[in-house]
C-alpha cells in the first residue's frame, strides 16, 4: 500500500503549484483521499478530500475558490491544484486514504480528523515566498 505525493516546491505569492497523489495497492474507489497540511510548529490540517466513487469534495474554508481537488480513477491518483497561493500556505503537504463508509463519517471526519485517515503518504513540501 502506497501514496506517494509529488509536485511540491518553491513559488511567489499569487503563484500556482499542482499536487499529485499516487496511490496503489489498495480498492481506490473504496476510499476517500485527502490533503493535509502541517506548518512547522502547527497541527495538521484537512485542506481538501474527494470520495473517489462519486468525486464529491469537501474544501476548508482557508482554500476555497483558489485550490481545487480532482481524480483520476484511472491512473488512481488525485491532483490539488493550488492556485492564488499564499505564504501562510507554507508546509508540508501530505495526502492520505479515509475507507469510505457513507456521507455522514466523510462529511463529518473527512477534513477534520486526521487520525481517522487509514494510509498516509510522506509528504511534499511547499513553500510560498512573500
Amino acid at each position: 500500500i502506497q501514496l506517494v505525493e509529488s509536485g511540491g516546491g518553491l513559488v511567489q505569492a499569487g503563484g500556482s503549484l499542482r499536487l499529485s497523489c499516487a496511490a496503489s495497492g489498495f480498492a481506490f474507489e473504496d476510499y476517500a483521499i485527502g490533503w493535509f497540511r502541517q506548518a512547522p510548529g502547527k497541527e495538521r490540517e484537512g485542506v481538501s478530500c474527494i470520495y473517489t466513487s462519486d468525486g464529491s469534495t469537501l474544501y476548508a474554508d482557508s482554500v476555497k475558490g483558489r485550490f481545487t481537488i480532482s481524480s483520476d480513477n484511472v491512473k488512481h491518483t488525485v491532483y490539488l491544484q493550488m492556485n492564488s497561493l499564499k505564504p501562510e500556505g507554507t508546509a508540508v503537504y501530505f495526502c492520505a486514504a479515509l475507507y469510505y463508509t457513507g456521507p455522514s463519517r466523510y462529511i463529518e471526519y473527512g477534513l477534520t480528523h486526521p487520525e481517522e485517515y487509514e494510509y498516509w503518504g510522506q509528504g511534499t513540501q511547499v513553500t510560498v515566498s512573500s
